[in-house]
């Protein structure tokens, strides 16, 4: 049988260890300025359209003066933080612990590389000091941050943000779901907040809609 009062313990103690991964993320995050968090999957090889895409708006970005913000591992997050650096700007690495798949691709600045045991602390450094949001095809992890970000915004949990989307051919199945489905069938979302979401098919177009954005709002975090 369990020992329910043992677990209570650890559980208690692991709070400090949860207060230590904000306190760094905090400190870390509010001294690089405004950003751009990129997303997709960790599976993306150099080769793959995606990948390329991913390392032109992230060198667009910086000409624009923005940092980049990926998850720090391979594949979609590698090609962010890649043209991060080549367009010489602020390349950061939010980097998770996992048992598989994940480690730390070279491109991130050495003092903007956090790693992270929990996804929940991850995600709010994503979020709360974002910019923008860009989405890139992904999986699992992709889409859970990208619904946990317009989540936010829904519910105004957040201040409101761009939420952009690169690529319609892989993109478009899902949003017409949502507009069918989720709204129209079920009523489990509201027609304007079908307005969150923009998608495009280039890195130019991402980076314009960021910068049109910011001619009306201030940068700040968002919540």
């Amino acid at each position: 049988m369990k020992d329910w009062n043992n677990i209570k313990t650890r559980d208690s103690w692991e709070i400090f260890k949860i207060m230590g991964e904000f306190v760094e993320g905090f400190e870390t995050m509010s001294r690089i300025g405004p950003c751009v968090s990129i997303f997709g999957s960790a599976r993306t090889k150099p080769e793959n359209k995606y990948y390329q895409l991913a390392e032109e708006v992230a060198y667009l970005l910086t000409k624009q003066k923005f940092g980049v913000i990926t998850g720090g591992g391979p594949g979609i997050m590698e090609a962010g933080n890649k043209g991060a650096k080549r367009g010489g700007g602020k390349s950061v690495g939010l980097n998770i612990v996992l048992p598989f798949e994940q480690e730390a691709n070279p491109y991130i600045d050495s003092d903007k590389i956090i790693n992270f045991d929990y996804f929940f602390i991850r995600k709010v450094m994503f979020i709360k000091y974002a910019q923008g949001f860009i989405v890139l095809p992904g999986g699992f992890g992709t889409l859970d941050e990208m619904f946990e970000a317009l989540t936010l915004i829904q519910t105004e949990k957040s201040g409101k943000f761009p939420v952009i989307l690169i690529g319609k051919s892989f993109w478009n199945g899902l949003i017409d779901w949502i507009k069918e489905v989720l709204l129209a069938e079920e009523n489990n979302i509201s027609p304007e907040d079908l307005d969150l979401i923009q998608i495009v098919d280039t890195a130019e177009e991402a980076v314009k809609m960021i910068n049109d954005y910011y001619k009306d709002h201030h940068l700040k975090p968002n919540f």
